[in-house]
């Protein structure tokens, strides 16, 4: 029997996650964190009866606290309660699906306390792509991701050799606005967070909106994969039922196709390198009818290029652009700033890091640094903006 650790298990990867676990034998769940979600932790804790919990909210651990404490052992709030109890479920498996920066210091303990750690969260992959893969390796860590294109990718090398590779076909859908011919600045959050094939979070749903989202998991793949971000190609694919495709030396290609449906990448990142029967719909290519690929557009979606550039750049340019982007979401989420000012704050704030600031290297002390400084200057782009539309 395998134990488990879920780390955002309230969200919609957790709850995938527990979904799944439910219907494959071998695995118990032991840990589960959430990050305010009460009602659904409690739901969760009576059902699948984890040793150990721990609600990053101050407020909301307190209260769980009063009303488990004799069930389960209620860790304190914060990052420090997330890596204490990680360390003391030291879980076989730990699923990591919190959402942004904040989730890179429990991904280190993860990596640290388990044999294999299943990532969603691919932020901190981003940021410390290169010291995450060290602490890998250190520790003899699997590292498995959970979004659908780098698992993808994740597959489809197992199929051949890193080194006979041409490059990766990296897809996307091109989210709810891609073909859209109204006015992007008056896009409402509701609207941005309607994706058209997948169910997933506000601040991931409004990525890939921006295709933010695939600038991103480029940057993850050249890390988790150690691969040039040259040989990583996005195009857009509507349908999104090929997740993502390696060319190989010779002019093969293989790709990694089912129906959009996040339990699949979920279910092989528990169960590598088994595969096991889901309930999972499966694809029909003769009800699919036609598979379509464009190249971006990357005048209208400037977050490819900009992250592209950051990549290029490496050291803390990936964090400044992870953390500015996540501000600036956060703004638009609470309606203080247009759709269409999201990009154009994380350009600016890349190019206040590129011309004014040393470049310190690239250390987790340095990370933490950086990704609040980000943050504070796209806070202070984010102000000229709105006072300059007033």
């Amino acid at each position: 029997m395998k134990t488990v650790s879920i780390l955002g298990s309230t969200g919609s990867i957790g709850k995938n996650a527990l979904d799944v676990l439910s219907k494959i034998k071998g695995f118990k769940v032991v840990a589960l964190a959430s990050h305010s979600d009460i009602k659904t932790l409690i739901e969760q804790v009576y059902i699948y009866n984890p040793k150990y919990i721990t609600v990053f909210d101050e407020e909301k651990n307190k209260e769980i606290k009063k009303l488990l404490s004799s069930k389960v052992k209620v860790f304190p709030s914060g990052i420090v309660g997330l890596v204490e109890m990680i360390k003391k479920s030291s879980s076989d498996i730990t699923i990591n699906s919190l959402s942004g920066g904040i989730g890179l210091i429990p991904l280190i303990a993860a990596i640290e306390s388990s044999k294999r750690v299943c990532v969603a969260n691919k932020e901190p992959i981003v940021m410390a792509g290169k010291i995450i893969n060290k602490i890998a390796k250190k520790n003899s860590t699997e590292i498995i991701p959970i979004d659908s294109e780098p698992s993808a990718v994740f597959q489809t090398l197992l199929s051949g050799r890193i080194n006979y590779l041409s490059k990766v076909i990296l897809t996307a859908s091109g989210g709810p606005f891609y073909r859209y011919d109204g006015d992007l600045s008056k896009i409402t959050p509701q609207q941005a967070i309607k994706h058209p094939n997948w169910k997933m979070g506000r601040k991931i749903s409004v990525d890939s909106a921006t295709l933010m989202n695939k600038g991103l998991e480029a940057i993850e793949i050249k890390n988790l994969f150690e691969i040039d971000i040259s040989k990583i190609e996005i195009l857009i694919h509507p349908q999104s039922i090929i997740h993502s495709a390696v060319e190989y030396v010779d002019g093969s290609v293989i790709a990694n196709m089912s129906v959009p449906d996040m339990k699949i990448p979920i279910q092989y990142s528990i169960t590598y390198p088994e595969r096991v029967v889901s309930n999972v719909k499966k694809l029909s290519l003769s009800e699919v009818s036609k598979l379509e690929f464009y190249k971006p557009d990357f005048k209208r979606f400037k977050s490819i290029s900009i992250s592209y550039y950051c990549a290029k750049k490496d050291g803390l340019f990936p964090t400044v652009l992870n953390s500015s982007n996540e501000k600036a979401v956060e703004m638009f989420l609470n309606g203080k700033i247009k759709f269409t000012d999201i990009i154009p704050i994380v350009e600016k704030v890349v190019e206040l890091w590129d011309k004014s600031r040393s470049k310190p290297s690239l250390t987790i002390e340095n990370i933490i640094e950086c990704d609040e400084w980000a943050k504070n200057k796209a806070l202070e782009v984010s102000a000229s903006i709105i006072k300059e539309s007033l």
